[in-house]
Order: structure tokens, then sequence, then C-alpha cells
């Protein structure tokens, strides 16, 4: 096309030439060769045009095909969507009717797939806590699969559940021994044979452990309960198979024990006292080893005593009976009277000797209580004084003032019995060596007395 339109502008161009040549007289041969020139180039814009078309029209052909092509693709793959929407529908259908008959079929299946789970789910925190665990670890595994489980139970399945139950009643009524790591208070954990009774109580050659389910451990009892309590677990493990004895069982499963480490014992409770308590026992001890040297004492001057009495005619100044009696020899020759006088001055001398420490006993049997009455008013007042500055919000910060001031008032009582006691006792005896005295003095005088007579 651009060829023809050059031709064209190449006629108009020689057009105007030709029209100036002829106005100018141009030459005539020169426009025939332009115009043989323009048939030229028509001739081959025309063959170019043609075969032109030919390709377009051979093209347009394939591009027909291709459509052709494309629209029976559409109309399969249409009849295609239309065959899977009916299929998918009548699946929905089938999938519904399907159901249905699983929830038929299944039945009371369904509701035992729910208590299955649910039992294995509330038994798994039984077994891990039980004591049974600390001899056969692992057995909450199976429970924990049935727990989670989200399809009906195998069979299999079903009898694991049914054997961990029947495992932990059958375990429960036995006593079982077994080697296991066991911790010790200084954090060492050494290798000790464990006793299992039943379900309650875990016990060693040392006492009573513990089993803590959380860590899987078995952990040793801060504090052991009283001796005679712990004579049984000896009389436990020294014990053969199928024969019976004595034995103190925690059925809490350790949390009786557990308070037990918190109970204070007989020295926590007497430091309790603080020190009013550590004087009230001083005088205690005081009390009681005066009450002891003083009755060993007249103990030993009655039997000196005795002793004297079997030989009245040799006076022993050893005794208080014989310096008596020597008083006597020495003043036979008085009248009764004068001799009276004599032996009761002889008794004066020997009676602060007899009856020496016996008053201090009595003293401090009155003052034992007194200063437990003394410990108590410490004690409110501390009290007092921090509620004033803590308030009543924990007990726990009143708690150590309110011990001292009952630990005193006990630790005074416990002092003044025995001490009043003692004393008795004491006194009783010293009296007792007074009267002996006395009677023989009596019966000197009345022997001298009958003998002026006659």
């Amino acid at each position: 096309m651009k060829k023809l339109f050059k031709g064209f502008a190449v006629a108009a161009a020689l057009s105007v030439s030709a029209g100036a040549a002829l106005n100018a007289h141009a030459n005539t041969e020169a426009l025939d060769k332009i115009l043989q020139e323009v048939k030229q180039n028509r001739i081959s814009e025309g063959k170019i045009n043609k075969q032109r078309e030919q390709e377009f029209l051979s093209s347009r052909a394939n591009q027909q095909s291709l459509l052709n092509k494309a629209k029976s693709e559409l109309a399969a793959e249409k009849a295609r969507g239309e065959r899977l929407n009916k299929e998918f529908k009548q699946n929905e259908i089938t999938l519904a009717e399907k159901e249905v008959e699983l929830a038929n079929a299944t039945g009371t299946l369904g509701e035992m797939f729910g208590v299955v789970r649910r039992s294995a789910s509330e038994a798994i925190g039984s077994i891990e806590a039980s004591l049974v665990s600390a001899e056969k670890p692992g057995r909450a595994e199976v429970l924990r699969s049935l727990a989670a489980a989200k399809e009906l139970p195998t069979t299999r399945e079903l009898e694991e559940l049914w054997i961990a139950f029947q495992t932990e009643m059958t375990e429960s009524a036995k006593v079982s021994t077994f080697e296991a790591q066991v911790a010790e208070l200084s954090g060492e954990t050494n290798v000790k044979q464990v006793t299992r009774v039943g379900n309650f109580n875990l016990v060693t050659k040392d006492g009573y452990v513990l089993y803590d389910a959380a860590n899987k451990a078995i952990t040793p009892l801060g504090k052991q309960p009283d001796g005679y309590v712990l004579k049984t677990v000896d009389s436990l493990l020294s014990t053969s198979a199928g024969t019976y004895t004595k034995f103190y069982v925690d059925p809490t499963r350790g949390s009786i024990l557990r308070l037990n480490t918190q109970r204070a014992t007989v020295e926590e409770r007497w430091h309790q006292g603080d020190t009013v308590g550590y004087i009230i026992t001083a005088l205690l001890a005081v009390g009681a080893l005066l009450a002891l040297v003083r009755f060993l004492d007249l103990m030993m001057v009655s039997a000196k005593i005795k002793a004297q009495i079997k030989n009245i005619n040799t006076p022993n100044t050893n005794n208080p009976l014989g310096r008596i009696l020597k008083v006597y020899h020495d003043n036979k020759n008085q009248d009764v009277e004068n001799l009276e006088l004599k032996l009761d001055e002889a008794i004066l001398r020997e009676t602060p000797r007899i009856e020496t420490g016996i008053n201090i006993i009595k003293i401090l049997a009155a003052i034992a209580p007194l200063l437990g009455l003394l410990g108590t008013v410490v004690g409110m007042i501390l009290t007092f004084e921090s509620i004033t500055l803590f308030g009543t919000g924990d007990p726990k910060i009143m708690a150590g003032n309110i011990s001292l001031a009952l630990v005193t008032t006990a630790l005074g009582l416990i002092a003044a019995l025995p001490l009043i006691l003692l004393h008795a006792i004491v006194s009783g005896r010293s009296k007792a060596v007074l009267h002996i005295l006395d009677e023989q003095s009596a019966g000197i005088v009345a022997a001298h007395a009958e003998k002026e007579k006659a």
C-alpha cells in the first residue's frame, strides 16, 4: 500500500510535472517511462494483496476450526459439570443416609464411648496419685489414650481399662516390697527396699516415706512420728508372710503424717517459753536437786538414828539422836526439869540442820506458777503489740507470742506440781526424824523422872 500511495504521489507529481512540461514543452518519453513504472507497480501491489488475502482466508479457516473445537470442549465441560453436580447431590443424600444408618447401628455403643472416655479421664488422677504407681509406674498412659480417643474403643482397649481398675483394686489389698529410688533429706537419692501397705503408706527401714505423684518420686518425711509408732514399722518389716502384726496406717495416704511434721516436739514447746521458760526450768532443776540431796541426807540420818536406837547406852555424835543422848549422859545428875530443858535445847539445835533447804523447795514451788503468770502477761502484751503493728490478718504473726503466754503458764504449773510433791516428801521425812527425836527425848525424861521417884 505504501508503494501504491508512493506511485500515486509520483503520478500526481508527474502530472504536475507533465502539465508544467506541457506548459514548458517537456519531453514525452519521460512521461511514458513513468506511466510504465506505475503500471508495473500496480501489478506488483495486486499480487501482494492477493497473497495477503489468501493468507487471511487460510488463517480464518484455522481460527474457525479452533473456535469450533473450543465450543465443543466447553459443551463437554458443561455436561461434565452437570454430571458431577448431580453426583455430588446424590453423594450428599447417600452420606446423610449412611450417617443415619451408622447412628442406628451404633445404638448404645455411642453412650459406651462417652462412658469409657469419662471413666478413663476420672481414673487418670487417682491412678497417678496411687501408691501402687510407685511400684508399677506408667499405668496411666493407656487411660490417657482412651480419654483422648475420638473413635469407638476397641475390645482390647476396653480390656485395658478393665485391667487398670482391677489391678488397682487387687494391689490395694496387698503388702508388697520392692526396690526404688528414695530421696534423702540431704537431697541425695539411694536405692532402698520400700514396703507398700496397700494403697495407704510406704515405709522403709528408716520409717515412713511419701509418694510425690507430680514428680513420680518417693520423698522422705520431714519428721517421723513418735517412737511407739515407728516400732510398728520395724515389726512390719521383720514379719514374715502369712503372719499378722500391729501397724499404724495413715488412711489419708500421708496427709496426717505431713500434719505430724508441723506439730512441735516437747523440746520445741520448751523453747517457745523463751527466757521465762528457761528460768522456770532452772527453778525446777534447783528445787529437784535440793529435794534429792535433802531426801538422801535425811535417809542417811534416819538410818544412823535407827542404828543408835539399837545402842542407846553408847551415844555416837554422828547422828542427832546420839548427840541428844550425849547431852543426857552429860546431865544425868540434873533434876527432871533441867534435864528436860537441856534435851529440848539439844532438839532445837538439831531441828535447823534437819529442816535445812525444805522451805526453799516450798518457795520455789510457789515462785514457779507466778513466773508462769508473768510469762503469760508478757506474751499477751507482745500479742497486742503485734496486733497494733500488723493487724489480725495473719494469725501466724501472733502465734509465737501466744505460744509464749501459754507455754510459760504450763511450765509454771509443771514445775510447781513436782516441787510441791517433793516438798511434801522431804518435809514428811524431816518431821519423821524430829518425831523420833521428840519421842526419844520424852522417853529419856520419863525414865529419869521414875528414877528420881524411886
